[in-house]
């Protein structure tokens, strides 16, 4: 035990779930592994328990989106009770991995992952431990000596050799409990169960800003179907003057989620490392932004969607992003919200994907293993020009909450 190298993974949420995996999977039994968990339950972390989640609230990844754990989503839905499934309105007959989850219902997935990689790691001999209720409070670097000692609720010190964090979301609380009636986060969200008989300001329009939406609609009034089946919404008797009123910067909202084709992480069409490699060998020992925008982006849309690319074959990709932007801002934002829904429902029915938006979350995976060889230059102009329209675009705003 002495020669086994000891590693502490710092939070047991999504990230921490997929350090374990890699571990577990790379069969080696010469390392110990310690996990650190704040509460009480491993692989939902922040996002899918209810620290930031209710039962309103819906994921925005499928299970074709994620690397591969124990049991695949689809199969572990036919897992789950009768009762779980229906108090989620999810039927198991008509459920696949392009669909999406409840949050506190992937959570409880993500839970049952980690269970399961637990289980595999005793059964191939690797040596592991997890530590609940222990909040990380210091983390204490000895380069020199090679050691990294991890402090736990602020008293006790634990040497190691190797410290991966996987802590997640972070709130930071600045004006919440001295501003009355001001909250910096919707997290956890019990603290927006407000029944409200005023107009609410929301600051941003980005997914979170959507929890928020969601959270302060359900508790101020009821959602319901007319005859034809389009969805209309009543506020209590008690909230006559409630609305929420949003503001964002650039007046936009995210694009809605539709029918994903291809997992970003195992898309075929992208450059190998091999001809990254080659490709920075004869750029001076930098990868060209330009290079990999015209590879990784606009060339698997020739062969995908040839209408589109003929519209954007001799864009440099400042023009690109110029002439996405503008098409999104001159167009008022709830009717683009419209616009998208109706596109995202044709995609999901047809099972096609919107193909310029799925490789625009290719290329920014795509990007993260060859960005450190960017030049600044390069830098600049990814984050700059490209990274506000990736944001944007892959947000992927769930159906139900665009509805």
């Amino acid at each position: 035990m002495e020669n086994k190298k000891r590693i502490a993974i710092l939070g047991g949420g999504p990230g921490g779930l997929f350090m374990f995996k890699r571990l577990v999977n790379s069969g080696r039994e010469d390392i110990r592994i310690a996990i650190f968990e704040k509460n009480k339950r491993l692989g939902a972390g922040m996002p899918y328990s209810e620290e930031g989640a209710n039962d309103e609230h819906i994921t925005n990844v499928s299970g074709n989106e994620i690397p591969q754990l124990v049991t695949p989503l689809a199969d572990w839905i036919g897992t789950v009770s009768k009762d779980t499934l229906k108090k989620f309105h999810i039927d198991p007959d008509r459920f696949n991995d392009y669909k999406v989850l409840p949050r506190l219902l992937f959570g409880q997935y993500l839970a049952d992952q980690f269970e399961l990689l637990q289980r595999q790691a005793t059964e191939r001999g690797i040596s592991f431990e997890v530590h609940y209720d222990s909040r990380v409070t210091d983390i204490i670097d000895y380069p020199h000596q090679r050691l990294v000692y991890v402090e736990i609720n602020g008293v006790k010190k634990i040497e190691f050799d190797h410290v991966i964090i996987c802590t997640g979301h972070h709130w930071p609380v600045k004006h919440e409990g001295t501003v009355p009636n001001f909250f910096d986060s919707p997290y956890p969200p019990a603290k927006l169960a407000l029944q409200l008989d005023h107009a609410v300001a929301i600051k941003g329009s980005s997914l979170t800003a959507v929890d928020a939406v969601r959270t302060l609609a359900r508790h101020n009034g009821i959602f319901d179907r007319d005859s034809n089946g389009k969805l209309f919404y009543s506020l209590d008797t008690g909230s006559p003057n409630f609305k929420m009123i949003m503001h964002t910067r650039h007046g936009m909202l995210p694009a809605v989620r539709f029918h994903l084709a291809d997992s970003h992480l195992s898309n075929k069409s992208l450059l190998s490392r091999e001809e990254l490699a080659e490709h920075i060998a004869a750029n001076d020992g930098f990868l060209s932004l330009d290079f990999v925008f015209e590879n990784d982006f606009k060339l698997p849309i020739k062969e995908k969607d040839p209408a589109f690319y003929e519209t954007i074959k001799d864009l440099r990709m400042e023009e690109f992003v110029d002439a996405m932007l503008e098409l999104r801002e001159q167009v008022d934002p709830f009717q683009l919200l419209k616009a998208e829904y109706a596109e995202a429902e044709k995609s999901i029915k047809r099972k096609e994907s919107v193909y310029w938006k799925e490789m625009l979350g290719v290329l920014s995976f795509a990007l993260n293993y060859p960005a450190k060889y960017l030049s600044a230059e390069d830098m600049q102009r990814l984050q700059k020009s490209l990274t506000p329209l990736i944001s944007l675009v892959i947000a992927y705003m769930p159906q139900s909450s665009s509805e």
